[in-house]
C-alpha cells in the first residue's frame, strides 16, 4: 500500500497486490482538494484545552509497549495517558504501564465498553482520546484528534486509521474490503445529515474507528457512557459506533478528522479474521437493537430485520449460481455473527435509562 502524503497530512493512496492495483482513493485528488487542505491546515491552531490519552488492553504487552512508546513523541502532549487492564490474565501489563510512567487501573469486568467507561471516570482532560493497544501514533494525533473540536457543537472527533503493515494475506483481505480508513477528506455528520435517514439506519459506522476517537469529557455526563453489552467481550463491536449514533441523535456534531493519523495492526491470520468478522457482525446487530431501543427510530430495526436478511439472501444466491465473489470468503461467518447479534442483544434484555 502506498500511501501519499502532503507534509504530515495523508492525501490518498494506491492498493496493490502482486503487482496488481486492486484499489485506490486517489480520484479525489484535484485542485479544489488541495486548496481545502490548505484552509484546513490554516484553521488548525495549538490545542487550549487538556486531553487524557485512554488506552484499554488486555493481555498484549508487546503491543501496548508499542503503543505507549510512541506518545511520548507526541507534539501536544496529553496531560494524563490511562492504561485500563481489561482482565488481563498475569502481571506483564502492568508491568509495562508502570514502565512507561503512566497511570494504570485494572478493570476485572471482561468487556472493552466497561474498560472504556473505567477511563472515562478516571479521566481528568477536558477531552478523552482512545486508542487501541495495537497501534502506533503519528507524532501529531493527538495534536489534530484535539485541535478538531474547534466548535462547541462538536462533541466527538475520529482520525484516520491506515494498516501498520501488510504482511499476510489475512491482513491484505482486511484492508481491502473492512478497512478502517474513511477516507482523505474531513467530514462533519450533524442533527441535519443524520434526520435525512430517518428512514433507514445512519450509517454511524461511516464515522471513523473506535482505534482513534476522541470525545468532549462532559458529554458522557450528559448523555451517559458506553454501553457495556457492546464490543469486545460482550456483543463483539459497535461501542464506539452506538455512541456516535447516540450523539447525533442528541443534536450533537461528530467530524472525521484524517489528518489526526494512526497505524493499526491487523490481525495476521485468516482464523483470527474470520472470528473477528463474526463479531463484528454479531455487535453490528446487537448495536442496532441498542439504537433502537434508546431512539424508537424504525430504520434501526428495518436494517436488522429487512435489509440484512435480504442482503445475505442475495449473496447466498449468488454464490449458490456459480457467481463466487472474494468479499463473500467469509459469509459464513458473517451471516453467523448477525444471528449470534440477535441472540446476545434479547438474552441480555433492554436496559432501564
Amino acid at each position: 500500500m502506498t500511501v501519499f502524503w502532503l507534509g504530515d497530512r495523508p492525501i490518498g493512496h494506491i492498493l496493490m497486490r502482486e503487482g496488481l492495483q486492486i484499489g485506490s482513493r486517489i480520484d479525489h485528488i484535484d485542485a479544489d482538494f488541495l486548496t481545502s487542505i490548505g484552509d484546513e491546515s490554516q484553521r488548525q491552531v495549538q490545542p487550549t484545552v487538556s486531553a487524557s490519552v485512554v488506552i484499554c488492553t488486555r493481555d498484549r504487552p508487546e503491543e501496548l509497549a508499542a503503543c505507549l512508546a510512541s506518545l511520548p513523541r507526541q507534539t501536544f502532549r496529553p496531560r494524563e495517558i490511562i492504561v485500563v487492564d481489561n482482565a488481563s490474565r498475569d502481571q506483564r501489563t502492568r508491568d509495562v504501564a508502570l514502565a512507561a510512567g503512566v497511570v494504570y487501573v485494572r478493570e476485572d469486568r471482561p468487556g472493552l465498553d466497561i474498560a472504556r467507561n473505567t477511563g472515562v471516570l478516571r479521566a481528568t482532560g477536558d477531552i478523552v482520546a482512545f486508542t487501541d493497544d495495537d497501534v502506533v501514533l503519528h507524532p501529531r494525533w493527538l495534536e489534530h484528534l484535539v485541535a478538531a473540536f474547534d466548535q462547541p457543537q462538536v462533541a466527538a472527533v475520529t482520525g484516520l486509521v491506515l494498516p501498520a503493515e501488510l504482511a499476510t494475506e489475512a491482513q491484505r483481505h482486511f484492508e481491502t474490503y473492512w478497512g478502517f480508513g474513511k477516507g482523505y477528506r474531513e467530514r462533519d455528520f450533524d442533527s441535519s445529515s443524520f434526520k435525512s435517514h430517518r428512514r433507514d439506519a445512519f450509517p454511524a459506522w461511516e464515522i471513523g474507528a473506535g482505534a482513534s476517537m476522541a470525545f468532549r469529557r462532559d458529554v458522557f455526563e450528559r448523555i451517559g457512557l458506553f454501553d457495556e453489552r457492546l464490543d469486545v467481550g460482550q456483543a463483539g463491536c459497535s461501542g464506539d459506533s452506538e455512541y456516535w449514533y447516540r450523539l447525533l441523535a442528541s443534536g450533537y456534531t461528530c467530524r472525521y478528522a484524517p489528518s489526526s493519523v494512526a497505524f493499526h495492526s491487523h490481525r495476521r491470520t485468516m482464523e483470527g479474521l474470520a472470528s473477528q468478522i463474526y463479531y463484528y457482525m454479531r455487535g453490528h446487530v446487537a448495536a442496532l437493537l441498542v439504537q433502537y431501543e434508546r431512539t424508537a427510530l424504525q430504520g434501526n430495526r428495518v436494517r436488522a430485520y429487512l435489509y440484512l436478511p435480504t442482503w445475505y439472501s442475495y449473496r447466498l444466491l449468488r454464490r449458490a449460481i456459480g457467481r463466487k465473489r472474494i468479499d463473500d470468503r467469509f459469509l459464513k461467518e458473517e451471516i453467523a455473527g448477525c444471528v449470534s447479534g440477535f441472540r446476545f442483544y434479547h438474552s441480555k434484555g433492554k436496559c432501564e435509562w
